[in-house]
């Protein structure tokens, strides 16, 4: 009995260390994806980060809620891990902001953003599980589903539009320098890469 007292406590630390993580983590997203969505030149992916925006806000209320479930006063503990994931999506910002490859590095850095989201989380929600705290299970599994939602939709962003759209005026360019001659010759190859990219999107749905 005594084993288990020590691994329901041990468990319980480590969502409580979680709950503060992520909030932080929550918190600092309100923050950043105002300024992704602002600097991002393609519509689309613009509209998904104030669309998460929307989200984020209230995934803090969930993890309020969660607070109060568990007696808890609502606290954010530092991440530096996300902290240094957002330093680098300000320096693609800063770095790439007259190239073509900006929103390709917007959707990298926001990916993974989600994908520590998502294992944060998850964890979370398997630790809550076996603590048998069915409410907070609930709430966390809320917020998981739009993550995973997000990280796809990021996801189909990138296969669909922007690398397509990055590659078209890396080539557009490399057409200015030769004086326009490769324009009938590059037509057919770059359409068959676009082709072969949403090919390879319906094969991987």
């Amino acid at each position: 009995m005594a084993a288990k007292k020590e691994e329901s406590t041990g468990l319980m630390k480590l969502l409580e260390h979680q709950l503060e993580d992520l909030y932080y983590v929550e918190k600092q997203l309100t923050k950043a994806l105002p300024k992704m969505a602002k600097k991002a030149t393609n519509e689309e992916l613009s509209a998904c980060f104030t669309e998460h925006l929307a989200e984020t806000e209230t995934q803090l209320s969930r993890l309020e809620e969660i607070f109060g479930i568990l007696g808890k006063p609502v606290k954010a503990k530092k991440c530096p891990a996300i902290d240094g994931i957002l330093e680098e999506g300000k320096e693609i910002m800063e770095e790439f902001a007259d190239d073509a490859a900006l929103d390709a590095g917007l959707v990298s850095a926001a990916q993974k953003v989600e994908h520590y989201e998502i294992t944060s989380y998850g964890s979370m929600k398997a630790w809550a599980e076996q603590l048998g705290l069915d409410e907070v299970v609930g709430l966390i599994e809320e917020t998981l589903e739009e993550e995973k939602a997000a990280d796809e939709k990021l996801t189909g962003i990138a296969e669909e539009v922007v690398n397509v759209d990055a590659d078209e005026e890396e080539e557009a360019d490399e057409e200015d320098e030769e004086g326009g001659t490769t324009t009938q010759k590059r037509a057919p190859a770059k359409a068959a890469k676009t082709a072969a990219k949403k090919q390879g999107t319906r094969s991987v749905r």
